[in-house]
């Protein structure tokens, strides 16, 4: 896994907009904080979507004032590997069903 994808929120966020296709910034921050259940520091917010365009993970354009945001195809191929690599954990056996093995 690459490294940008160490952050939690850029994963989240990646997620967001699979699941949308596009959306502009204020209403991924929006469904962002509705995740969380908190609020996303907006200077936060804007430099992840900085660092995830400059990174190629995800395409920006303008849309008259607001930047719209979508997941690039090197983004959806890093957040299907991570999905996949996620599920393979999820969907096996639990720890209480695997053998005791040590390091």
């Amino acid at each position: 896994m690459t490294k940008w994808f160490h952050s939690g929120r850029r994963r989240d966020l990646c997620a967001l907009l699979y699941d949308a296709g596009e959306l502009r910034a204020q209403s991924l921050k929006n469904r962002l904080e509705s995740h969380y259940d908190e609020r996303v520091d907006p200077g936060s917010f804007y430099a992840t979507l900085r660092s995830l365009v400059e990174s190629g993970f995800l395409d920006r354009r303008t849309e008259g004032i607001a930047d719209v945001y979508a997941l690039s195809e090197a983004g959806e191929r890093a957040l299907l590997a991570h999905y996949e690599w996620l599920s393979g954990l999820v969907d096996g056996p639990t720890p209480r069903e695997r053998p005791n093995l040590k390091d």
